[in-house]
């Protein structure tokens, strides 16, 4: 986001600062990769939506197909260095996510009444892992937001020219509800597995608040549960979806090119990747003809702070299972995840240099 505003806000001046806030501020508020909508939204406004989807396009394939093929070498990586290096790559996915739920609580959690939702939110998940306990704890984060969360600062009032008329914006909100709801119906009735493939990331996709880290156990609940992904190879592509530039959403690519179910390979990396990306580009081109008025509501306001504080105790739930209880096992472990944390939170390393230092901590480990 701070790459966006240096290209397009300062030496390109597509757009000036308070708009760019306003984007900002619409693209954190709405489920979905909040830097990819901010891109398609770019593209949008400056050269419509062919614009929108050459800036969504440009900003994801990179780390999507890197992906891909790190999906495709991980097979090579046998033996005790090769199986030290994936255990590696699970230990920076239990730092990444650890530093993001500190950094998101103490943005997202800063009174007790937030606290107070994110433990509640978090217990919920822990004492039922699967997706409906994801949904209801999101649910309770909006109700607790509503209670308890009315008092906040005000949200100053701009105007973002965005071409998008309402009638463009009602329907893209139908085709997104009917594809939330469609799809499990469709498969009922099928039993198609690439329906089932693109439910399970358009879900997943449709529920992400506060952050791409979300996604994580929407996600292991959406291919792990089902048994089409290992949690081994789950952890190990989260991890080297860290080293990659670009969105954490393209972690999709890896999961469509290993899961067990056809289509794999690159036609599910393809299905998976779109399938995750198009509830938030339906849900930003549908709110952004009402945005202006919506956003002027305090309980909207309230509800949001409590959707943000719940899916801070969906991560940190995630950051006990799957993360910890599958990567750390010995005293080595709890080490090397606690230097990967450190060094993304105190000593500041960037995380494609922190994927390298575990990786290789790791093989050094297996080797001797």
């Amino acid at each position: 986001m701070g790459y966006f505003r240096h290209e397009f806000v300062v030496r390109r001046r597509w757009l000036d600062e308070p708009a760019y806030a306003d984007l900002l501020g619409l693209c954190q508020f709405l489920p979905g990769p909040a830097s990819s909508q901010i891109g398609f939204s770019l593209g949008l406004m400056r050269a419509g939506y062919l614009g929108g989807l050459a800036a969504w396009a440009g900003f994801t394939l990179p780390s999507a197909i890197l992906l891909v093929l790190f999906a495709f070498l991980r097979p090579a990586l046998q033996g005790s260095i090769g199986l030290g290096v994936l255990h590696g790559l699970k230990l920076v996915a239990v730092a990444i996510v650890a530093q993001a739920v500190w950094n998101m609580a103490r943005a997202l959690c800063p009174d007790w009444q937030r606290a107070f939702i994110a433990g509640m939110a978090a217990l919920i998940v822990l004492l039922n892992a699967s997706s409906a306990a994801q949904i209801a704890a999101i649910a309770f984060g909006g109700i607790g937001g509503f209670w308890l969360c009315r008092a906040g600062p005000a949200t100053p009032i701009t105007h973002l020219a965005i071409p998008v008329s309402r009638v463009v914006g009602f329907a893209a909100l139908a085709v997104f509800c009917v594809l939330l709801g469609g799809m499990p119906v469709l498969y009922s009735f099928t039993s198609s597995q690439g329906i089932a493939l693109f439910d399970a990331f358009y879900r997943s996709g449709a529920l992400v608040f506060g952050g791409g880290h979300v996604v994580l156990p929407l996600l292991h609940d959406a291919v792990v549960a089902p048994r089409w992904v290992s949690d081994d190879a789950f952890l190990a592509g989260y991890g080297a979806a860290q080293a990659v530039p670009g969105p954490l959403f393209t972690f999709a690519a890896y999961l469509g090119t290993v899961v067990s179910i056809s289509p794999h390979g690159v036609p599910g990396a393809i299905v998976s990747l779109i399938a995750i990306f198009v509830p938030g580009l339906l849900l930003l081109v549908g709110a952004l003809p009402f945005w202006q008025d919506f956003r002027r509501h305090l309980s909207a306001r309230a509800i949001m702070r409590g959707v943000n504080a719940s899916v801070v105790g969906l991560l940190a739930a995630a950051l006990y299972d799957p993360l910890w209880r599958n990567a750390v096992h010995t005293v080595e472990d709890i080490a090397l995840a606690l230097v990967g944390f450190l060094s993304l939170t105190i000593w500041r390393l960037a995380p494609w240099a922190v994927v390298v230092l575990l990786a290789a901590a790791g093989a050094l480990f297996a080797s001797i």
